[in-house]
């Protein structure tokens, strides 16, 4: 049987609904935090020693430090928030396609507003 529909292979032109996107970037911040565990398990490392506490301190005091520090935790803060709408989810609490869409920009409202949170308390 052959198939003469068209093909668009280009995920650029493809307008993908709003719980796609939250889902995506959900498995996107995982991959990012999976990837940041060697530095989050050198700053630990660091930080139980006496002197690497010291160090570590000096760094945190530097605002260019805070900065990358609070670029780590969005995507942390993102996955959280993410992964609390896909766990109410699994107990049918927002499954329909109009709580998905409400979830979906729930999930970014409190994503944003914990992101801000932790700037200020990085700050």
């Amino acid at each position: 049987m052959r198939q003469t529909r068209p093909k668009n292979l280009n995920l650029f032109t493809i307008h993908f609904p709003i719980p796609a996107i939250v889902s995506i970037l959900h498995r996107i911040s995982g991959v990012i935090l999976f990837l940041l565990i060697p530095f989050f398990l050198f700053m630990l490392s660091c930080s139980l020693t006496p002197s690497g506490f010291e160090q570590c301190h000096e760094w945190l005091s530097s605002p260019v430090f805070k900065v990358l520090v609070w670029l780590y935790t969005v995507p942390l803060c993102f996955h959280l928030v993410a992964g609390i709408r896909h766990l109410l989810s699994d107990i049918h609490i927002g499954d329909s396609r109009q709580g998905g869409r409400i979830t979906s920009y729930l999930t970014f409202f409190f994503s944003a507003l914990l992101i801000i949170l932790t700037g200020i308390w990085i700050w």
